[in-house]
């Protein structure tokens, strides 16, 4: 991708590409917490950037957001996040064996966030970063799964966290009233030979990777201030056409993962999709057939907090009781890229 690549037109449509497909068998969640800042920005408090707020509720669903502090880095709010997780297990973070972090929002460009959420919770483990843009926080848990399912690790902490609110242009009425941050994460740890991924589908597909990017601040185009006055480092995204795909992607997989498990929707307790917009999910249940009652939301509270989105609802669907072993849980993150990755899981 060139520094002189223009926007994408608003017209385009991106096929979505197979999916790699599979199960991860043997593998249970035994802890899960989150976090987010304290600070709640409601649509209201917006009017002064100029933006409406009457027409971010009807185009989002999103009511409110967290904004992080000046002195709150994504790490902050992964390793708040992590400590709620071990305290629910019940596991000493000495006994924690590798840490990934889903996140797009680093505190640094180097060294990972993850060493730092390392040091903070004084863990004694490998820990690295992972990088899907929203759908991180599933790729985090796909790539955990592996290491316990093959025996490698038996306490893996998976974090999703993102601090959008750097990362996105307080004037850009397209997307800075659709993104707030926070943190969330889960433990695993080996378990029965019927949990764990019944079956997944994980993919990407990079010739939509300039519908929604940052442009300036890698190696194609280095930090400059000329670019930063015309706010190059901040998040740009054509909405429309990454609404039609992410409906679409959503119909797809999710019929492939069921089809894959042999598993119908009614037997599905639980559907988590990722909280980018209240429309696509509701688009999406209602071209699956899936009953309000089924999809967790809390997009109206948080907006879209990328990597988080789908940690922070699992939190507040098991603190609600809405999450018992045995259940089958349906989840489906999706993001720039572009990338996808929906799983079942039975809890």
């Amino acid at each position: 991708m060139s520094s002189e690549h223009t926007a994408a037109p608003t017209e385009r449509e991106v096929q979505t590409r197979q999916s790699r497909t599979g199960r991860l068998l043997g593998v249970q969640v035994i802890g899960i917490g989150s976090s987010v800042p304290e600070k709640i920005v409601r649509n209201e408090d917006l009017a002064s950037l100029g933006h409406d707020a009457d027409w971010i509720v009807q185009r989002s669903g999103i009511l409110e957001r967290r904004h992080a502090a000046p002195n709150t880095a994504t790490s902050d709010m992964a390793a708040e996040a992590a400590r709620r997780c071990l305290e629910d297990a019940r596991v000493s973070p000495e006994d924690v064996d590798l840490l990934v972090l889903g996140t797009f929002t680093p505190d640094l460009l180097m060294p990972s966030s993850a060493c730092l959420v390392q040091e903070k919770l004084d863990l004694r483990a490998p820990a690295f970063d992972l990088h899907a843009a929203c759908a991180s926080f599933v790729y985090a848990l796909w790539t955990g799964m592996q290491f316990v399912a093959t025996g490698c690790s038996r306490r893996v902490l998976v974090v999703g966290a993102d601090c959008n609110s750097r990362v996105t242009n307080p004037v850009d009425k397209k997307t800075y009233p659709l993104f707030g941050d926070g943190a969330g994460a889960v433990l695993l740890a080996p378990g029965g030979a019927d949990q764990g991924a019944l079956a997944y589908a994980i993919g990407s597909d990079g010739s939509g990777a300039d519908l929604l990017w940052r442009p300036m601040g890698g190696t194609r185009q280095p930090y400059a201030a000329a670019g930063a006055a015309e706010g190059l480092h901040f998040m740009a995204m054509e909405g429309r056409p990454i609404f039609k795909w992410a409906v679409r992607m959503l119909g797809e997989t999710v019929n492939q993962v069921l089809d894959d498990a042999g598993v119908t929707m009614d037997q599905v307790s639980l559907v988590v999709f990722h909280q980018a917009n209240l429309r696509i999910i509701a688009s999406a249940a209602k071209t699956l057939r899936i009953g309000e009652d089924r999809v967790f939301n809390n997009l109206d509270r948080y907006g879209n907090t990328s990597s988080a989105s789908i940690p922070l609802a699992l939190d507040e669907a098991y603190r609600q009781g809405r999450l018992a072993r045995g259940d089958l849980v349906l989840l489906s993150g999706f993001g720039a890229g572009l990338t996808w990755g929906t799983m079942l899981l039975r809890w």
